[in-house]
């Protein structure tokens, strides 16, 4: 498939993208056409790792983006990961310039855990 111009962009969790195919997908199974292999692929894929749903997910990033030291991408990968540990936040911040303090971990820790 060849782009010519991109009109817009916008990031999604893999809940809204698992959201989206799903949707894609009862559509085809009503018009009987067939699913291709990268689509097949990747339902079920997200159907797999997605741990929410759509909202809560969507709901979770925006309450992420109100802390400090939080950026877009950052927040959209906490809520398709959903970390229990804060080694596991730490490997998501790794590429960053900065640490996290005890209390920035605890505060995001217990932001995802709320939402789960």
């Amino acid at each position: 498939m060849i782009v010519k111009q991109v009109f817009e962009e916008e990031m999604l969790t893999l809940a809204e993208a698992k959201e989206i195919l799903v949707d894609i997908r009862e559509i085809r199974a009503e018009k009987e056409m067939e699913l291709g292999y990268e689509l097949r692929r990747a339902i079920n894929h997200a159907e797999h790792s997605s741990k929410t749903n759509g909202a809560s997910s969507r709901k979770l990033v925006e309450e992420l983006l109100k802390l400090e030291k939080m950026k877009p991408e950052i927040a959209f990968r906490l809520a398709d990961i959903m970390p229990t540990s804060f080694d596991e936040i730490r490997s998501i911040y790794a590429k960053e310039r900065f640490t996290l303090s005890e209390e920035e971990l605890t505060q995001i820790l217990d932001t995802v855990t709320a939402a789960y």
